[in-house]
């Protein structure tokens, strides 16, 4: 039986972590990143699939794709997209499963116009400045998820035969 699946979707410039404002991202590289999540995914019993584009629309296109492609749940760091995109806000409040929106710095500590996320508000949770950790912090919250939403379901569902017994 195969595994739930988690889309890991990365916006501009993150395929040069590691060499990018290493003092604001830090040196951990993209490839690196992904291990750490995988990891972390495995001991929760997801599988990923790791997607990075620079453009827009590429974005776009892999959230109103998720739900037909069977992914569980999305991590999602729009990068500089967060600020200011509307298409992507849309395109997060159309997704079925639970998105989390990570940012590996702090952005409400960064420049004024970084200090807002358009995208958060369609979003399922958000995590942010915590480096490496945030992405692993959003597989667990997805996991979690993921669980009380079974076990409402299952709860919700016992309710209902009970009522009518």
């Amino acid at each position: 039986m195969p595994r739930p699946k988690l889309l890991v979707l990365n916006g501009p410039n993150l395929g040069i972590l590691g060499r990018r404002e290493p003092g604001v991202y830090g040196r951990l590289t993209l490839s690196e990143l992904n291990a750490r999540v995988e990891a972390q995914a495995d001991l929760l019993g997801f599988d990923c699939d790791f997607r990075q584009h620079d453009g827009e629309g590429e974005l776009v296109a892999a959230l109103n794709h998720a739900d037909e492609e069977g992914f569980v749940g999305i991590i999602f760091n729009p990068g500089a997209y967060t600020h200011y995109s509307i298409a992507l806000l849309d395109a997060v409040a159309a997704c079925a499963a639970p998105v989390i929106e990570v940012h590996l710095s702090n952005i409400f500590a960064r420049e004024p116009f970084r200090r807002r996320s358009v995208t958060a508000k369609a979003a399922t949770g958000f995590i942010a400045g915590l480096g490496a950790n945030a992405y692993e912090l959003a597989v667990q919250a997805i996991a979690r998820l993921l669980s009380e939403e079974s076990t409402t379901h299952k709860s919700t569902t016992h309710d209902k035969s009970t009522t009518h017994a």
